[in-house]
Formats: structure tokens, sequence, C-alpha cells
């Protein structure tokens, strides 16, 4: 299930992107508006998780483990879970089951990209640099990042933002190229939606945690999202799949569900 990280970075590179290009091109954007959203967005419901963990913590843990524990909400708190645990040992052996905010790391992740990507797309569009040659750029940098390190230094592979911002990147390349509207192609669309679903679904059965992961098994989740958004609405499982009621109020509750998921299981 750890490659849904995956498929959700692509989907925030792909969203951000779009609000932060189409604000630009109304000349309306604001970084004070921005950061605002995001912070109202995400916080309230992470501070109350960070409150309930650290509270059930205090009568559950051994005084050792409720000392990591702050540090690590401390970590989840301020935007750097990801290097907390980097520092730590890996994420998928058995003492990943005794830390409650293991998954915040993805978190800090997509934190550390709001910070950074607002800025960067500002300057390229007020200096007129090619936005979508920039991003190649990135994300070819960061893959090779990625492919390099996942052998040799696999922890720093998986908890690195210069190792996983090619995910986010591949995103916002393809938000960019939605900026200017194209011809709709029903047969490209459900080709799309048929392939995008497909590689999700080989990933979830191919990629185990024995596996040299991200590196080029993360090309399954990360393709696979990408083709299931080019789709469009239209997409033939885009349509009868994702957009059916149950899935779309999973994906209405996804961040409360991100957020408690891994604490409730690692108590229980």
């Amino acid at each position: 299930g750890f490659i849904g990280v995956d498929i959700f970075f692509v989907i925030s590179g792909f969203l951000i992107t779009t609000i932060i290009m189409q604000s630009h091109a109304a000349s309306d954007f604001s970084y004070r508006d921005f950061y605002a959203r995001r912070i109202r967005r995400i916080f309230p419901a992470l501070m109350l998780v960070l409150a309930a963990t650290l509270a059930f913590g205090w009568y559950a843990l051994l005084p050792r483990e409720f000392a990591e524990l702050g540090k690590q909400a401390a970590g989840g708190a301020a935007f750097v879970a990801n290097f907390i645990f980097w520092g730590e040992s890996g994420y998928f052996d058995t003492a990943a089951e005794t830390k409650p905010l293991l998954h915040l790391w993805s978190l800090g992740i997509e934190e550390q990209f709001y910070i950074f990507w607002p800025l960067l797309l500002g300057v390229a569009w007020r200096r007129r640099w090619p936005v979508v040659r920039l991003l190649w750029v990135i994300a070819v940098a960061s893959f090779l990042v990625n492919v390099t390190t996942v052998h040799p230094f696999r922890e720093a592979a998986f908890y690195s933002p210069a190792s996983r911002f090619w995910e986010l990147m591949v995103g916002g390349i393809l938000a960019c190229m939605r900026l200017k509207p194209v011809a709709p192609s029903a047969w490209r669309s459900h080709l799309q939606s048929v392939l995008g679903v497909g590689l999700i679904v080989l990933g979830l059965v191919m990629t185990r945690s024995d596996k040299a992961f991200p590196g080029w098994w993360a090309l399954l989740p990360t393709l696979g999202a990408v083709s299931c958004i080019a789709a469009g609405p239209t997409g033939l499982l885009n349509k009868y799949l994702l957009s059916n009621r149950v899935m779309v109020w999973i994906g209405l509750i996804s961040y409360p569900l991100y957020l408690w998921h891994w604490p409730l299981l690692v108590y229980a």
C-alpha cells in the first residue's frame, strides 16, 4: 500500500502547479493566500492527530519510546519529519511497527514542496523561463538521484526530497501541458484510463518491501497516476470506476484517513 504515496505526489504536483500557473496567468497569485490555504488544509487535522498520538503514547509507551515520539511529533509539526526518520532506522524493518508517526515523512516532503515550488515558479514566470523545460530538468535530475542511490543508500532514496521531487514534477509537467486546451479524443482518453489503472494495479501486485524502492519500481504508480489524470473525466475507467460515489467519498476523506491510519495500526 505504500505506493499510494507516489500516486499522491503526482496528484499533488499536478494540482498545485495548476493552481499556481493559472493564478500567475490571471495576475492574481498571492504567496500569502497560497500558504494560508495550505496551512488551513493541513494543520488543524494534523495537530489533532499529533495531540491524540502523544496523549495515548503517554500511557502506552515506555519513557524512551515516548521521548522519541516527542521528537517525531516536533518534526511532523516543523515540516522535517522525513529528515527525522531518515536519521533513524529503516522504514521497512520491524522498528517501523513501533513508530506511530512514521507516515508523516511523506507530509514532510509535501510541505517542503509547498515552500520551494511557488517561489521557483514565481521566478520562472517573471523571467519568462520555459517552465516545462525547467520541470523536465528537475524531474530528470531527481530521478537520477533516485535510481543511483536506491541500492547503496536505500533510506536516503526513500526519505530524501531530492529523490522524490521527480514524482511531483511529473504531475507538474502534465499540469503545464494542460494549460493549453487540447482537442479531446475519446479513444485516447479510454486508452490512458485503462493504462493508468493497469499500471497502478501492477504496482500494487509487483512492488514489495524487499525490492529496491522507490528506484525504477516507482515508475509503475507514478506513470499510472499521470495516465489516469491525463485521461480526464471521460476516460473509461475514470468515468465508471474512479468516479463512483464510494471512490469519490474515499477521496474526500483521504487526508484524515492518511493521518489516522498509521497511529491506529501501530498502537493496535
